[in-house]
């Protein structure tokens, strides 16, 4: 009998998490909503340059995992984190990486020459 939600351990849920992040759009995506409160989906496609069946799946996963939320008003669609720790996330990630780096003078210059992320909006 499969275990349900409230069964699974702690660790399955946050690999479950890495698995929505675990694609470089969307981590982009994620940096340019948690740099505005939220965004369209067609701004997102134009800072993206995504076509838009790939942009849509991208917004899915991260919907699916609860990373973003979305609101249509008419026949607009907006996009904002539904939460401000994801920011906060992405903003330890980098530091993490950014240690990591430090032992490769390239990667490290690469890495810091990135848009800066925005302080969380709690």
């Amino acid at each position: 009998m499969p275990l349900t939600q409230t069964e699974r351990p702690l660790y399955e849920v946050k690999a479950n998490l890495f698995k929505g992040l675990a694609h470089p759009f969307r981590i982009r995506l994620l940096e340019l909503l948690a740099a505005v409160p939220e965004r369209s989906v067609a701004d997102l496609q134009r800072e993206t340059g995504l076509e838009a069946s790939h942009l849509s799946q991208h917004l899915s996963v991260l919907r699916r995992h609860r990373l973003v939320e979305s609101e249509r008003r008419a026949s607009h669609v907006f996009y904002r984190l539904s939460d401000p720790r994801v920011a906060d996330l992405l903003s330890a990630a980098r530091e993490l990486l950014l240690g990591i780096l430090s032992a490769d003078g390239d990667l490290l210059t690469e890495a810091r020459a990135l848009p800066a992320l925005p302080a969380s909006r709690s």
